[in-house]
């Protein structure tokens, strides 16, 4: 699977949300992003994974436009005001939710059968907002991989939560090892500390995807 951005802007009512943009991933690789602070790198998630029209350019899957299968494929982590879940929530209720957005089983015992598993029996009535940052975006990106068919992970920002990037950068490449395609859109954390020269928003030349699968490393 192969997902292209070619050109793809996003105008909002108040002006330009996202300049003209490029980007390539496909399974097994990994692309770290940067643009600034703002809609704009949401809108670019969006975009990216068929959940927002682009006001000019194309998103692409394989070659062709089809809007309803990038959203299959695809998961956007942890967006701002979108997917990203209320902190007063305990735990247990956000897995159930994600679970069942996933069409899995989500009842009582399938919720704590899952939290077992990712070690988290212990924290299912802790408030969402008290886990540390690297337990939260562990968390939400473990559910969005496991949902059937999804193949693409776009993580949102996961540096607006903490500064230590090998937290969330190491877990990007450990989903990207598993074959997943792997897209970490950044605001905050500076380029030059990203573990690879990022893509930039409002840049249609970008550096080659980093290819994980199969890398000894």
């Amino acid at each position: 699977m192969r997902v292209h951005a070619d050109r793809v802007t996003v105008e909002g009512p108040h002006g330009t949300v996202l300049p003209p943009t490029s980007l390539t991933v496909a399974e097994g690789e990994l692309v770290f992003a940067h643009g600034e602070p703002g809609a704009g790198v949401t809108a670019f998630g969006l975009a990216l994974t068929g959940r927002m029209r682009p006001t000019t350019g194309l998103v692409t899957i394989d070659g062709k436009t089809d809007a309803a299968k990038l959203r299959r494929v695809s998961a956007v982590v942890d967006a701002p005001e979108i997917t990203a879940p209320e902190g007063s929530l305990p735990v247990r209720m956000v897995v159930a939710e994600e679970l069942s957005i996933g069409k899995l089983p989500a009842g009582k015992d399938a919720v704590a059968r899952w939290l077992s598993e990712h070690d988290l029996a212990g924290r299912a009535d802790v408030r969402f907002e008290h886990l540390s940052p690297a337990e939260r975006t562990r968390l939400l990106t473990a559910l969005a991989a496991a949902r059937p068919g999804v193949r693409l992970l776009v993580l949102d920002a996961p540096d607006r939560h903490t500064s230590d990037v090998g937290s969330w950068a190491g877990l990007a490449r450990e989903h990207a090892e598993r074959g997943f395609a792997v897209v970490v859109l950044t605001a905050t954390a500076p380029p030059g500390v990203l573990p690879a020269p990022p893509a930039l928003l409002g840049r249609t030349e970008q550096p080659e995807p980093e290819l994980v699968q199969g890398d000894p490393q």
